[in-house]
């Protein structure tokens, strides 16, 4: 029992050494389980994932488990910083590198690309199929008009920084081609229901168009995704060659900031409320709204400039309105209209306001400049 209590009290002191009280692979606060083989400390969602490999990565609780001394010693000698310098000697700029909230599939393939595949010791040229002047993918895709996800073949071009998709193996004319311009790539599983799920979003006459995909393999996904994400940062690099990799990470691929259903009404607020799908963007900065969350094209777009151009987002407290359901109220204020959105919950109201307001926080770009004055000639 002594031997149990020392050693659990050392690799609890280890734990919270820096480097050590974060998650090897995911960055979470605090972690409370160790991979013994690879001389990591990871969290309890990671450590799941570790259980995947078991040729590799053997985990234990370092507050329930037994620990030996050889164990606790090769923790010791070990640790976060330690294997990151092995195991992640070689990462790509360009390479996502999964947070505690992102989905299951990027931080499962982040770990076996470290540890099963061993992309970034140096040992392998995995990096270079990113690189390839074309990326071909067969992946199911949801229809734009019906709820069917049918074959389809993509082709990632790095030489004219394109991505095409055609209907069939044969076919000689792409269905569609996507400029690296605009194009953003996001995960969404839960809302495609498939734990793969990816969409894909760019500009189509001056509208945004949606694409919902998926692979049954993780692996190709995210290959996928990180090649799109290499072909942006080359776009990019070429498009300002001035900056550097680090200044154009953040573009590559954006999450959005928040989603979900409000009710709205329209510009007299006399209109009866309907309730549409939201989408807020801090990149382009644009609140887009669908009739449900899987639709192809939205059915509106609003523009979120900032405060010193008369853009504004409060609580509402009106509550006698037509059809209204919820009563949880927002204002958004622009230069032209004024908008009401009802939310079901206060907490929804919450964090709608935080995401309005963080948009509007940032300085404009000239990019958003033009943006602004393109939506306004467009109404």
């Amino acid at each position: 029992m002594a031997s149990l209590e020392r050693n659990n009290k050392i690799l609890l002191d280890l734990v919270q050494q820096p480097g050590n009280n974060l998650c090897a692979d995911c960055g979470a606060p605090e972690p409370d389980w160790a991979s013994y083989t690879l001389g990591v400390f990871v969290c309890l969602n990671c450590s799941g994932l570790h259980r995947n490999l078991p040729a590799v990565s053997r985990v234990k609780s370092i507050r329930l488990d037994f620990w030996d001394d050889s164990l606790v010693e090769f923790m010791r000698k070990w640790g976060n910083s330690a294997a990151k310098a092995i195991y992640e000697k070689c990462v790509p700029a360009f390479f996502y590198q999964p947070q505690q909230k992102d989905c299951i599939v990027l931080k499962d393939q982040w770990i076996r690309a470290k540890y099963e595949r061993r992309e970034f010791t140096g040992e392998n040229y995995f990096q270079q199929a990113y690189y390839s002047g074309k990326y071909p993918s067969t992946l199911w895709k949801k229809g734009k008009d019906n709820k069917q996800f049918l074959k389809r073949i993509f082709l990632l071009s790095r030489k004219d920084f394109t991505l095409r998709y055609f209907i069939k193996e044969d076919s000689k004319l792409p269905k569609a081609v996507i400029s690296m311009k605009d194009l953003n790539a996001v995960f969404q599983p839960e809302k495609i229901n498939h734990a793969h799920g990816l969409q894909i979003s760019y500009m189509h006459d001056k509208r945004t168009r949606n694409l919902f995909v998926y692979h049954e393999k993780g692996q190709v996904i995210v290959s996928l995704f990180n090649a799109i994400r290499a072909t942006r940062l080359a776009y990019l690099l070429k498009k300002h060659p001035t900056l550097r990799d680090n200044d154009l990470i953040p573009q590559l691929t954006v999450n959005c900031l928040k989603e979900g259903y409000m009710e709205k009404t329209g510009p007299t607020h006399r209109e009866p409320f309907k309730k549409r799908w939201f989408t807020l963007c801090s990149m382009n900065r644009k609140l887009l709204y669908y009739k449900s969350p899987l639709d192809a094209t939205e059915q509106g777009a609003v523009f979120i400039g900032t405060e010193s151009h008369s853009y504004s987002a409060s609580e509402s407290s009106r509550q006698s309105l037509r059809g209204n359901r919820w009563h949880c109220g927002i204002r958004l204020e622009t230069p032209e209209r004024q908008f009401l959105f009802m939310c079901e919950q206060e907490q929804e109201q919450k964090e709608w306001l935080e995401a309005f307001r963080k948009v509007i926080s940032q300085p404009m770009t000239p990019e958003d400049y033009a943006n602004e004055a393109s939506m306004r000639r467009g109404k």
